[in-house]
């Protein structure tokens, strides 16, 4: 278990990836730096599921990632559903969305 990122949500634009400024290396620097807990099971084939278990005080998801061993898909699918069932996040939404 691990957060899903390194930081709450943050507004569309912050991590500027995009930005021609960017370097492969200082490009990579703004992922990791935001997204470090999902790459190494990106590249190692782990099945990770992230699920938005809990909410910032300003009412943003903050995602948990499970991981589990090779070929363990079902074992993620079924806490995934055991944990929706005890704190059920599909009605949650923040105080701005798009419905």
């Amino acid at each position: 278990m691990t957060p899903t990122v390194a930081w709450l949500p943050v507004p569309h634009g912050t991590l500027d990836y995009d930005d021609p400024r960017h370097s492969v290396r200082s490009w990579l620097r703004r992922i990791f730096e935001f997204g470090p807990f999902t790459a190494p099971f990106n590249v190692s084939g782990n099945p990770a599921i992230s699920l938005p278990l809990a909410l910032s005080p300003e009412g943003l998801p903050i995602g948990i990632q499970l991981v589990a061993a090779t070929g363990r898909e079902d074992l993620l699918l079924e806490v995934a559903a055991q944990l929706e069932q005890a704190a059920p996040w599909k009605e949650r939404q923040p105080s701005i969305f798009v419905d």
